[in-house]
C-alpha cells in the first residue's frame, strides 16, 4: 500500500483532527529547536573550567540531563528574588536576524515540521526549583504563593518577548512548551496549585504560537494524566507521555484533539538490553498493535543510539522497517 501524502502532511492532518493515511512517525517534526543556538544558556553553558551556568547563573551538572548543581541555590528567600534574578544582558545582544539565518540555514527542511520555544529558562516548575531546590520552591508555594507568581510572570514576560522574536525571525510551525511539573506517580502540586499558579502562565505562553498559526507540543516527565484535559483546553496538538500514564486511555479519550507520541518503551532494552531481531520488531508490532486503532498515535522510534553503537543502528533498522510494515494495516 502507498499514500501520497508526505510524512509530515499526514502528521499535520493529525494535530488538525483531520482524517490521515498512515500511523505518523515523530521524525516528520524537527527534534528540540532550530533556535536553540540563539540562546544556547537556558539549559546550561559549558565553561571553559567545566563548570555549566544558564544565563541567570544558574550553575548545572555536567551529566547531558539538564539539573541544577545539586545544593547550590540561588535563592534562599522568595521574597528576595528581585535582588537575585535579574533580567539577562545576552537577551540585548543577540543579533536575531543574522541568528536565524544562520540557524535556519543549518537545520531547516520543507519536509520536517519546524519547531521552537520560547523558553528563557525551562519550564516555569522547573525555573522555581533551579533557583531554590525543590524542597524550598515547594514551600515557597506554600507558604508565599503572590511572590512566586511575581516572579513566573517575569520569565513570562521574558518568555513572550522571547518568543515574538522567534515569531518574526524564524516562522516556526509548531511551539514546544516544556516544564516536568510531575514525578512518576503524581503531579508535584495539586490541582488548585496548577491552576492558579501554573496554568496561566502556560497558556499565556502557548496562546502567543496558536495566535501566530502554530500547532503546540508540550513535554511533561512523569504522571500528568490528572492535568492531561488541562493542556487539550490550552490549545496544545500533541503531548509525548511517559508510559506511566494510562496511553491507551489518553488515545482513547483525546482521539482528533491530542497526538501521542509512543515507541519501544524504556523498560523493553532495560530488561533485554541485547535483544534478537525478532523479540525487536515483535515489541513495535506489540507497540503498534497496541495503540494505534485507538487513533492519534505517533510512532516514535528508530535512530536513538549513540555514534559508533553499531548493535543500536542495527535495532533502529530493525524498528524503523517494523514500522514501515505496520504503518498502513489500521487504516
Amino acid at each position: 500500500m502507498a499514500s501520497t501524502l508526505s510524512e509530515k502532511e499526514n502528521f499535520l492532518r493529525m494535530l488538525r483532527g483531520e482524517d490521515y493515511e498512515y500511523v505518523p512517525h515523530s521524525r516528520a517534526m524537527m527534534g528540540g529547536s532550530v533556535a536553540n543556538s540563539a540562546l544556547p544558556h537556558a539549559t546550561g553553558k559549558l565553561q571553559d573550567d567545566g563548570k555549566i551556568f544558564n544565563i541567570f547563573g544558574v550553575e548545572f551538572i555536567n551529566d547531558g540531563g539538564n539539573i541544577p548543581k545539586p545544593g547550590h541555590f540561588m535563592l534562599d528567600d522568595i521574597r528576595k528574588w528581585r535582588d537575585v534574578v535579574k533580567r539577562p544582558a545576552l537577551l540585548d545582544e543577540i543579533d536575531w536576524e543574522r541568528q536565524a539565518k544562520i540557524d535556519l540555514e543549518g537545520r531547516d527542511d520543507p519536509n520536517v515540521i519546524r519547531v521552537v520555544d520560547s523558553a528563557v529558562t525551562m519550564g516555569y516548575f522547573q525555573a522555581l526549583v533551579s533557583f531554590m531546590g525543590f524542597t524550598e520552591g515547594l514551600i515557597a508555594i506554600l507558604e508565599e504563593p503572590d511572590e512566586v507568581k511575581d516572579l513566573l510572570n517575569f520569565f513570562l514576560e521574558l518568555n513572550i518577548e522571547n518568543g515574538k522574536k522567534y515569531l518574526h525571525y524564524y516562522k516556526p510551525e509548531m511551539y514546544h512548551g516544556l516544564d516536568d511539573i510531575a514525578h512518576q506517580r503524581a503531579p508535584f502540586v495539586s490541582e488548585a496549585v496548577f491552576l492558579d499558579i501554573f496554568e496561566p502562565m502556560w497558556r499565556a505562553e502557548v496562546s502567543l504560537f496558536k495566535e501566530a498559526g502554530c500547532y503546540a507540543q508540550h513535554h511533561n516527565c512523569g504522571y500528568f494524566e490528572p492535568f492531561a484535559q488541562f493542556i487539550v483546553d490550552m490549545g496544545y496538538n500533541y503531548w509525548a507521555p511517559q508510559d506511566v500514564n494510562d496511553i491507551l486511555g489518553l488515545l482513547t479519550r483525546f482521539k482528533g484533539k491530542l497526538a501521542i507520541p509512543q515507541g519501544i518503551p524504556g523498560s523493553f532494552l532495560v530488561n533485554n538490553p541485547n535483544p534478537t531481531e525478532d523479540e525487536v520488531r515483535g515489541e513495535v508490532s506489540r507497540v503498534m498493535d497496541l495503540y494505534a486503532p485507538a487513533g492519534s498515535l505517533v510512532f516514535s522510534g528508530g535512530g536513538f543510539f549513540r555514534p559508533g553503537d553499531e548493535a543500536g543502528a542495527k535495532r533502529s533498522e530493525w524498528i524503523l522497517d517494523e514500522y514501515e510494515k505496520n504503518k498502513f494495516k489500521y487504516f
